[in-house]
């Protein structure tokens, strides 16, 4: 496919808010040499015909059904809310379509397990929107555990807050689902899963976790209507556990947002120093990132700039930046055959540890993962 541009339709686009607004539309308008946005569809044709207006798209489709169904759209963008991803990405790949769907891939291990499963029977392309994975800060850590800068890694640290689940709601419209454990969109499969992802990405496999889910505020406030709102989902996510290098790792986030944007501290120990990345939030697939390092007699951290090629040629803001760069190794992949971009295999091992950690506040035991996560192809971007 040398030279191919490749043709997307994208699945749910509400102009000015959305994620699909705030970092598909931009990651692929900058790399308009490479993919062609052919259209949107929505829950209906008004509000496709009315995002497609507000966006300048050509196309608004009818129906999911129809923008699956078009001959020229190579791959269906899914960008909805998580309990529909199992049905239309299981319409797509159907229909022959590459897929980009956005984290959390299903609604729990098991339907993430039947969609990647399915794209290996249709030899297709599935991949997930785990963007933190290709962050530059990610990336460049990735680079400096392998080149040795901390040694052999002992042990890592993580706590965080997750920015939302805490006590209020802006609208209940959009954002009361969260709510509810039952949606899978909660804490722990939202910020925690997109950073596990990351964790994975330059750490490794998990092998084994404890855990605690707590629900400590049991109602939130929503703001527009006024509205007291049940709450099932976790706002307390704690989890010990063990790698598969032997590293033990400790993770606990919480609801609601950071103070003076300290809301994320991540520490990475080793044989020979000391990693720090730090952020506004938790949620590391979409704020920027900081980086510190500390080795041998060094006593105070010191900031660990990313080389500037890890960011040319890319959108500048965060989000649109991280989602351009999934884009590009799909399109890398597609043409070349490698494996670079998050996959549908590589969102099942997140939803495996996911899973564990579930598994494990439930029954108050250490619970072990039932297998492995895929190894990973790291061609990372020089």
């Amino acid at each position: 496919m040398p030279g191919k541009r490749f043709k997307v339709g994208i699945v749910g686009l509400q102009p000015g808010r959305s994620w699909a607004a705030r970092a598909h539309i931009p990651a692929l308008n900058a790399l308009s040499e490479t993919f062609e946005i052919v259209g949107v569809a929505n829950s209906s044709l008004a509000s496709a015909e009315k995002a497609a207006g507000a966006t300048g798209l050509p196309r608004a489709f009818a129906s999911v059904a129809e923008l699956i169904a078009a001959p020229e759209i190579d791959i269906v963008t899914v960008t909805v809310k998580v309990p529909p991803h199992l049905g239309i990405v299981k319409a797509a790949i159907g229909a022959g379509k590459h897929v980009y769907c956005e984290w959390p891939l299903g609604n729990g291990l098991a339907e993430a397990e039947e969609l990647a499963a399915l794209a290996r029977s249709k030899g297709v392309l599935g991949v997930v929107g785990t963007q933190a994975r290709v962050a530059p800060e990610i990336e460049y850590l990735g680079h400096l555990i392998a080149d040795g800068f901390v040694g052999e890694v002992l042990s890592t640290t993580l706590v965080a807050r997750g920015g939302g689940w805490g006590g209020s709601i802006s609208e209940k419209k959009i954002y009361a689902y969260l709510l509810d454990r039952a949606n899978g969109a909660t804490m722990l499969t939202i910020p925690v899963g997109h950073t596990l992802a990351a964790l994975r990405e330059v750490l490794g496999d998990v092998a084994e976790v404890s855990a605690v889910l707590a629900t400590r505020r049991p109602t939130a406030l929503a703001v527009d209507t006024g509205e007291t709102l049940p709450v099932s989902a976790p706002d307390q996510v704690l989890v010990s556990g063990v790698l598969a290098s032997g590293a033990p790792l400790s993770i606990h986030y919480r609801g609601g947002a950071a103070r003076d944007d300290d809301g994320l501290v991540w520490e990475i120990n080793g044989t020979e120093g000391d990693f720090l990345i730090s952020g506004p939030s938790g949620h590391t697939q979409m704020v920027q990132l900081s980086l510190k390092g500390a080795r041998n007699g060094e006593k105070v951290f010191r900031p660990l700039e990313v080389p500037a090629s890890y960011r040319s040629g890319w959108p500048e803001d965060v989000e649109p930046g991280n989602v351009a760069r999934v884009y590009a190794r799909m399109a890398r992949d597609l043409r070349e055959g490698t494996r670079s971009a998050p996959s549908f295999e590589d969102a099942v091992a997140v939803h495996r540890i996911i899973a564990a950690i579930e598994r494990a506040a439930e029954s108050g035991s250490r619970t072990a993962l039932a297998r492995p996560g895929p190894a990973k192809d790291r061609q990372r971007r020089a």
